[in-house]
């Protein structure tokens, strides 16, 4: 925060707002495995949108259900209050609704309940537009072997760049 005297008035100027907001959620990729991914817009209000943009978002514990009336809304989705909210501040862990095609929340709605699918939200950002997307993806849980291959994996992957880049040195 920066305060400026001006005509003997005091203003406070917030810090700056981050041009490139993408906030991934770090632990879908390694606890499922994604089949589908779908961009959607978010239903925000005017605090959410602020902390957002100053990305003060973690998407670590949510997931997206269906309502009885067929519409998508993401679940435990942590943005931290707006600092000079005031009253008309936000509940930090509200559901939050998200904005498909009818096509294809039809289509994952059959999935999810056919075949017992889970949505999980992968990364939020802002677009071009200003508005709030999130990258939601219909994705399938991995059991404990296949963690432990995909730890494996992305050691010997390390292993492999390291030696590489010892060789061309």
């Amino acid at each position: 925060m920066q305060h400026y005297n001006f005509l003997g008035q005091e203003f406070i100027f917030l810090r700056t707002m981050q041009k490139n907001i993408n906030i991934k959620n770090k632990r879908a990729r390694f606890d499922f495995e994604i089949l589908d991914t779908y961009t959607a817009g978010i239903v925000l209000g005017g605090t959410e949108i602020k902390s957002i943009r100053l990305g003060k978002a973690n998407l670590s514990q949510s997931f997206c259900e269906f309502n009885d009336k067929g519409e998508l809304f993401v679940v435990n989705m942590q943005v931290d209050e707006y600092s000079h909210g005031s009253y008309y501040n936000h509940k930090p862990k509200a559901e939050r609704k998200l904005l498909l095609n009818k096509r294809e929340l039809k289509k994952l709605r059959k999935e999810v309940t056919t075949t017992g699918f889970t949505i999980i939200p992968l990364n939020l950002f802002i677009n071009d537009r200003g508005l709030a997307k999130v990258n939601i993806g219909l994705a399938k849980g991995k059991k404990l072997y296949d963690k432990r291959e995909t730890i494996k994996d992305r050691d010997s992957k390390r292993s492999l760049d390291r030696v590489k880049k010892s060789f061309n040195d």
